[in-house]
């Protein structure tokens, strides 16, 4: 990586050596254990978490999501991820590849360990406590770097793009921040919705909706869902304090599977108040509604993603890396332009999609660069601004 640690004099102390790691970007040199190093690392750390989820489950895991866990699969996650960083880290050490870094995933390798490893037990614990979504940052960030990353390695569009391009840390943050906030989101959100919204509830229009076929009742919730998402997003463009939050999540310059995590917290709970809204009044029912929340959570990624998919003509259908790269575009033919997240038609449909002769667009970001860099100023960027 750039100003890469593994070039620091060997005096220079482990605090310093992570601030730089932490702190730097670019592609990591490879052949001197660094790659492997910072897996480790990276594995060791999210061990640890996984360890301290077991032995406080009430207040670091998701209700949502623990009703759904098999533990015994869990555990055995996590033993072979703590098998593979250390194996990785020790292995590292014997061959005296960037031993202080593999050193520090041993270490905390074997600290999980010593907290009982995949071995903590789990008693019965109260339901109703308030929590973060420790447990949906880990398996989020370990399914989505591994599953995203590989796919970007595969089809990539930008070549020379490395995984730790400029300004990851700062997607890093909000990914970590809009992650461990879960429960305060969906607490917010379901209040506002069932208080803003549960006059409209009738019971007919709700029967109706869950005796339709499967199929069509999945298209149902996408199609209402994405109106829903494309007339909030247009209102982000164009009435100039809600842009103020809404540019937070376009000052990143480079499309990754992390750029989506670049997100006000205050927009985030706007928009997902405004799309649940209908779903809550049409009443879709479960299987449909957890069909919508994979779709939507991997689209949400993988249009981001550093990827060359246009689809044919199915990209006038469907939203694709493509059309929403376009999206996120400094050029003047992209400024305001697909606003979709689901279904590109509704932005041909309502004449906002982009006209270009250039299959892709040259640079992203906010046009003029007025956004600052870094969670906490990004956090209170839309209150500061005085554009």
């Amino acid at each position: 990586m750039s100003s890469s640690p593994v070039d620091l004099p060997p005096d220079d102390d482990l605090t310093e050596r992570l601030k730089r790691l932490s702190s730097s970007h670019g592609e990591m040199r490879r052949g001197v254990g660094l790659v492997s190093g910072v897996f480790a690392l990276t594995l060791a750390v999210l061990c640890l978490l996984g360890v301290l989820a077991f032995h406080f489950p009430a207040y670091l895991t998701t209700p949502e999501l623990r009703r759904s866990y098999d533990v015994a699969t869990l555990r055995q996650v996590l033993f072979w991820s703590m098998v593979l960083a250390g194996g990785i880290s020790l292995a590292n050490i014997v061959l005296g590849r960037v031993r202080w870094l593999s050193s520090i995933a041993f270490l905390l390798i074997a600290l999980a360990a010593v907290l009982g490893g995949h071995k903590v037990p789990v008693n019965d614990f109260a339901d109703h406590t308030p929590y973060i979504g420790l447990d949906w940052l880990i398996l989020d960030l370990l399914g989505s770097s591994l599953l995203f990353i590989f796919i970007e390695k595969l089809f990539p569009l930008r070549r020379n793009q490395p995984i730790f391009r400029p300004a990851w840390q700062t997607d890093l943050q909000h990914f970590a921040v809009n992650h461990l906030v879960v429960g305060l989101i969906l607490l917010a959100t379901n209040l506002l919705v069932h208080k803003l919204f549960g006059w409209a509830v009738k019971d007919g229009v709700q029967s109706w909706v869950k005796d339709l076929p499967f199929v069509v009742e999945l298209f149902l919730i996408i199609l209402v869902a994405d109106l829903v998402q494309y007339w909030t997003h247009r209102a982000y463009h164009e009435v100039p304090l809600l842009w103020r939050l809404h540019a937070v999540h376009h000052s990143v310059k480079h499309m990754d599977w992390l750029a989506g995590s670049r997100q006000h917290l205050l927009e985030l709970l706007l928009t997902r108040t405004l799309v649940l809204a209908p779903i809550y009044v049409l009443g879709f029912s479960k299987e449909v509604i957890d069909a919508y929340i994979v779709i939507v959570g991997f689209q949400a990624v993988f249009n981001h993603c550093n990827v060359s998919v246009r689809l044919g003509p199915l990209r006038y259908v469907l939203v694709t890396p493509n059309f929403h790269h376009w999206h996120h575009s400094q050029d003047q033919e992209a400024l305001d332009r697909n606003y979709a997240a689901h279904f590109a038609f509704l932005d041909y449909l309502f004449g906002t999609a982009v006209k270009s002769d250039r299959e892709w667009p040259n640079d992203y970001g906010v046009l003029g660069d007025y956004v600052p860099n870094g969670f906490k100023k990004q956090f209170m960027f839309p209150f500061t601004w005085k554009g």
